[in-house]
Parts: C-alpha cells; structure tokens; sequence
C-alpha cells in the first residue's frame, strides 16, 4: 500500500509499507526499522513483537537526550499488539507517550504527527 508523501521531502516520510516490507523515503527495508523526521533510518533488532525486550527498547529512544520525543510510536506487524508494562515504564516515566498499534496505522499516524512538527519516533517491524 502506498501512503501519499508529505510535500516536505528533507524529512524522513513512510511512502508505502506492504506484505515484508517497510518503504521509507520511497527506499524499501525488509527488516524492522526505528526513526524520527530527521537523521537516519536505522535497523531495529527485533524480528517479531516476541523479540522486543528491554534491549530493543533502549534502541528507541535515548533518554538522556534533551529534547525527548514527545510520543514514540511502535508498529508491532499485520496486528496490534501490546507491550509489557515493565518494557514502557522507563519512556512513560521520562514523559515519552508510547502507543502500539499494527504498523499500517502506525506509519500513517507518524505521517501526520511528523508533518504537524511534532517530536515522533517511530518503530515499524514489517507486515
């Protein structure tokens, strides 16, 4: 599926996401991958929601950076699914927001809070 661009193309933008894959910046990633509006694309361990424990979520967000995102974003495949509270606790502790949700939303939700400039993170493992 293919998500319309936000025109501001210097930002980081998901542009499609389908069946194993993860298209960011019109450039297609086959494994998990963690990102804000700017700087890089980087590859999140995780291969499935299974694998996300406390080390996979340190690669998130970096809590001793200023200033923190205001919400993360976690795209947990072709399905919702939930975290365990004690893998949220130190973001929502630090004031970071954290929603779940299957990574179709997940990537459409980070378009329209990335374009509104608000600080987002977001993390997609592929459908």
């Amino acid at each position: 599926m293919k998500l319309h661009s936000d025109p501001n193309t210097s930002l980081n933008t998901v542009t499609g996401y389908g069946d194993g894959y993860i298209e960011v910046n019109k450039t297609e990633y086959a494994h998990a991958v963690v990102f804000g509006p700017e700087g890089d694309v980087a590859r999140w361990s995780p291969e499935s929601v299974e694998q996300i424990d406390a080390t996979a979520m340190a690669q998130l967000v970096d809590l001793d950076a200023k200033p923190l995102p205001e919400v993360l974003l976690i795209g947990t495949g072709n399905k919702q699914r939930f975290l365990a509270p004690a893998l949220l606790r130190p973001l929502l502790k630090a004031g970071v927001g954290v929603e779940m949700m299957d990574s179709q939303a997940a990537s459409r939700t980070y378009n329209i809070l990335m374009s509104e400039d608000r600080r987002v993170v977001v993390a997609l493992l592929p459908g």
